[in-house]
């Protein structure tokens, strides 16, 4: 009888230790050793995040639902307005805005409406490691609605690179499930930007604003260079590996479904989950907006923390009244304009000195930082991972854009095709990759599918 007394003392207690663990985690804690990012690489945050709140504004001339200091947009800039009615349903509203300003052709994709049932449909369509693509997995879904907005709109952004001088950058931004799709439109476009008139990797730039986990851990470490994920505090999307359509079957029981997956996530071991191919993933480098404590009540100062994490890449689930609010784009929006505001003036506080990280310095740490990510990487044994002396530099693939010859004007690019050229069909008919093709050729033992 004592020995039971005492086993069920051991059971509760080892309960209530981990309900007390869970309970007092915070989302801060996800990037506590990480470093502070700088104003000058955080400054077209609150920009892109603007952008994306004017696609909601039926007239822009006339907003209705201005952010705090207006949208500080330019209405005539506007080159294109897509609505639902116009994408009919294969992809979100989005925006085409050509910055003159800050020398950019922005394309904006709106989030999730909980009250189209086209966007659910985009969510449904995947399933675990459905899509492998570049190497990696996606989500099926949004790579669909990626493709078919190139194929509607991939002439209009050559056209408009083209002529501003083939100066301007690129940027996608979306933000929720438009961040899905502007994350894989940066991916197809920087694998194929001669048929965007050989626009260069360096010159591409995405925002996913509340990120969605759309592809595979590889591809999320190897297109951070061009690719950024902006995550406030608590942000439950980005966290929770549950597939998307089934976070947003649970919308209006989303304590339950997060409680139910952090209780499942306790007992599936941190390797296990790094082995898995098929496990999607936030896009890129990370930026972590952190304004609250722990026991502490208010919001606080914003701090802006970057990293490119390979292991504890946001896989804890935060038990917060804030996971939902978190994920609101004009919080967030609000939260990285004060970050801002505030990383400049420590920089002004020290203007009579040298910056403390020079410019060029501040490159060549983010470019360190993206090839300590791939070797990471692939010391972990991450699938499909490849070491950074195979990845192509920057320099180089400039290069490689400025010599290739971009198709005639007159020939519009079939974007279906291109993404597919990726792609082989086993006798089965399911996709497999190429490289992965010529592998099995060379070695009979491992013709098995993948």
């Amino acid at each position: 009888m004592s020995v039971a007394c005492g086993m069920e003392c051991v059971v509760v207690l080892g309960c209530l230790r981990w309900a007390w663990k869970r309970c007092t985690y915070i989302g801060s804690y996800d990037s506590v050793s990480w470093p502070t990012a700088t104003a000058e690489e955080f400054d077209p945050v609150p920009r892109v995040c603007r952008i994306i709140l004017a696609i909601y504004e039926p007239d822009l001339h006339c907003p209705k639902y201005a952010p705090a200091g207006g949208y500080r947009l330019n209405p005539d800039w506007v080159v294109k307005r897509v609505s639902y009615e116009q994408t009919l349903g294969h992809a979100p509203p989005y925006l085409i805005y050509l910055d003159h300003d800050n020398r950019e052709i922005v394309m904006a994709i709106r989030g999730l409406n909980l009250a189209k049932e086209s966007d659910y449909k985009l969510l449904v369509d995947n399933k675990l490691g459905k899509q492998m693509f570049d190497g990696g997995y996606v989500h099926h879904g949004l790579l669909k609605s990626a493709t078919w907005v190139l194929n509607a709109e991939s002439e209009t952004l050559r056209r408009l690179w083209e002529e501003n001088g083939r100066e301007y950058k690129l940027v996608f931004a979306g933000h929720s499930l438009g961040s899905g799709v502007a994350a894989l439109l940066t991916v197809i476009v920087v694998n194929h930007g001669d048929e965007l008139g050989g626009i260069p990797r360096s010159l591409v730039r995405c925002y996913a604003v509340a990120p969605a986990r759309c592809m595979s851990l590889n591809l999320a470490v190897k297109y951070a260079d061009v690719i950024s994920s902006i995550i406030l505090q608590d942000d439950f999307l980005a966290r929770t590996a549950t597939p998307l359509q089934d976070i947003f079957k649970s919308i209006f029981c989303l304590p339950c479904l997060l409680f139910l997956v952090c209780l499942r996530d306790t007992f599936v071991p941190e390797g296990r989950k790094l082995k898995d191919p098929r496990r999607l993933y936030a896009p890129g480098r990370i930026y972590h907006i952190v304004e609250r404590k722990f026991c502490r009540c208010g919001r606080y100062p914003p701090e802006v923390r970057t990293a490119i994490p390979v292991d504890g890449r946001f896989e804890h689930i935060v038990l917060s009244c804030n996971t939902t609010s978190d994920h609101a784009i004009i919080w967030i929006e609000r939260e990285a304009e004060k970050a801002v505001e505030r990383l400049k003036e420590d920089g002004a506080e020290t203007i009579t000195e040298p910056p403390k990280i020079q410019k060029f310095d501040r490159k060549e740490t983010l470019e360190k930082e993206h090839k300590d990510a791939l070797e990471r990487a692939v010391s972990l044994n991450i699938p499909h991972a490849v070491p950074a002396d195979n990845e192509p530099s920057t320099d180089d693939v400039t290069e490689k854009s400025e010599k290739e010859k971009s198709p005639p004007r007159s020939a519009r690019t079939n974007w279906n095709e291109v993404v597919e050229k990726l792609f082989n069909k086993n006798e089965s008919g399911k996709l497999r990759l190429k490289t992965d093709v010529s592998a099995v050729e060379n070695d009979p033992a491992g013709s098995a599918d993948k």
